[in-house]
Parts: structure tokens; C-alpha cells; sequence
């Protein structure tokens, strides 16, 4: 005779099943009814890269890795985007399954825990058919260190939830604090090495963008994908360690107040 399940296991299997369910919810809601579905999650970043390639190609002779224009803003631009576009789903993550919170089966956890899972694994397989098929396709020259690369979105990918974390809480208790987020991030799309590397900037410039975590994770990918690429400033343990505190932060603050945010 099976013995009975423990309150704990019923609440784990519990999650489990109303996780899947919030990611096949947001599946439907937000791929599933439009024309083409995920194939435009993989032809977006596609459309951005050629345009990079293209617009830098006529400025410069060849990148500042390998021989692919192509190849080398896609290493940058997906690391990028996985943080920029997973800590922003995962900040609206209440708002969007609000709805369903009010059932007492659906936890705040849950709906995070589902939005960042989906759009982690979405941009994990654009990211691996984007870069896979530019090294099979095409001769640039790459030798992927698999390891590596997934460091990187390791730290893009840790990164993003501490941050989504902390805004999920902010951009519901204080409205106004998601327009300046929105305002006083834009810049980092060009200080996140996606267009250039930390080594071609001068000194001073270097000191200061050491501390953006984003600069290690897509140099990180750099050094996972160009043999002969070997970055001396990466620091996995600080993008992690500051990882780790903003998720802390994060859940110390979503456990005290998700409740009155919930119904307020």
C-alpha cells in the first residue's frame, strides 16, 4: 500500500502542476494566437542582427572578433536581450496572471516561477538555433566551448531574475518607477559590449563598465564561441554574487508585500 503523501510533497507536486499550467497558459495568450506563433521569437532577433551586420558593415571592414559581422553581434545581442527581455517578463509576471491569484492554488511564486521558466527556454532556443546556424552555415571560423557559453547565460540568466524580482515589487507598489526604469536602462544596450569589447575601450571607460554585470555575460559568450578570444576582466563570482543578493532582496520583498500588491 502506497503510503499517503506528505502536506509538503502535495504542495510541491502542487507547484509543479500550476506552474506548467501558467506556461501553457501564457503559451496560448501570448504565441498561440498570433499568425506564425514562436517563429517570430526567432525571426525578431534574426531581423535586429542583420541589421547590425549590415549597418556596421559599411563602416568597418571586418568585426572586432572573427570574420562574421553576423556572428559577432549575435553573441552580444542575445545575451543581452535574454537578461533585458527575462527581468522585464519576469517584473510583470503578478500583473499578467493577476487574475489568477486570487484563487488560493496560484501563489505569487508560481506566477513567477512560470513566466521566467518559459522565457528562459524560449530564449535558450533562440539563442542555440540563431549562433548554431550561423556556424553551420556559414564560415566563421567559431569553435564553441559549450561549457562556457552556457556561463554566460547562466549569469545573463541570474542576473535577470534578481532584477525582475526586485522591479515586480517596484513596478507594482510605485507605478511610476517602471517608466523610470525603462528611461534610465536604455542606455545599456550600448554599454553591455554588445556592439564593441571591453578591451577596445580606453582605461578609464573600462574601470567604470567593469561593474555592469551584462558586460561579463556577453563577453562570457564571446570567449564560449572565438577560440582565440581570451577575456582577463570576466568575473563570474561577482555577476553571481550581485546575482544572488538582488534575488535575496527580491524575495525578502515579494514575500512581505506580495499579498497587499495582489489585492490592492
Amino acid at each position: 500500500m502506497t503510503p499517503p503523501l506528505t502536506p509538503l510533497a502535495n504542495r510541491r507536486f502542487a507547484t509543479i502542476r500550476t506552474t506548467v499550467a501558467l506556461m501553457l497558459r501564457e503559451m496560448v495568450t501570448t504565441n498561440g494566437r498570433s499568425p506564425g506563433g514562436y517563429i517570430w521569437a526567432v525571426l525578431e532577433p534574426v531581423a535586429a542582427i542583420a541589421l547590425l551586420s549590415f549597418a556596421f558593415s559599411l563602416a568597418f571592414h571586418a568585426p572586432s572578433l572573427g570574420n562574421s559581422f553576423g556572428l559577432f553581434y549575435a553573441t552580444g545581442y542575445l545575451v543581452y536581450m535574454l537578461f533585458h527581455d527575462l527581468a522585464n517578463k519576469t517584473a510583470t509576471a503578478l500583473r499578467f496572471s493577476q487574475s489568477l491569484l486570487t484563487f488560493s492554488a496560484v501563489t505569487w511564486l508560481d506566477a513567477i516561477i512560470a513566466r521566467f521558466l518559459l522565457n528562459l527556454l524560449t530564449h535558450l532556443m533562440v539563442t542555440m538555433l540563431v549562433i548554431g546556424s550561423m556556424i553551420i552555415l556559414f564560415d566563421t571560423r567559431a569553435a564553441p566551448d559549450l561549457p562556457t557559453a552556457a556561463n554566460a547565460l547562466g549569469m545573463a540568466a541570474s542576473l535577470a531574475l534578481g532584477v525582475g524580482l526586485i522591479n515586480c515589487y517596484l513596478f507594482m507598489a510605485f507605478p511610476a518607477w517602471e517608466r523610470i526604469w525603462m528611461v534610465i536602462t536604455r542606455p545599456l544596450f550600448i554599454v553591455s559590449g554588445v556592439f564593441f569589447l571591453f578591451e577596445d575601450l580606453p582605461t578609464w571607460v573600462r574601470q567604470i563598465l567593469w561593474f555592469n554585470p551584462v558586460f561579463h555575460a556577453t563577453g562570457e559568450m564571446r570567449d564560449g564561441i572565438y577560440p582565440t578570444y581570451a577575456p582577463g576582466y570576466i568575473s563570474s563570482p561577482y555577476a553571481y554574487a550581485l546575482s544572488l543578493g538582488l534575488i535575496l532582496v527580491g524575495l525578502m520583498l515579494m514575500s512581505r508585500h506580495a499579498d497587499s500588491l495582489i489585492h490592492k
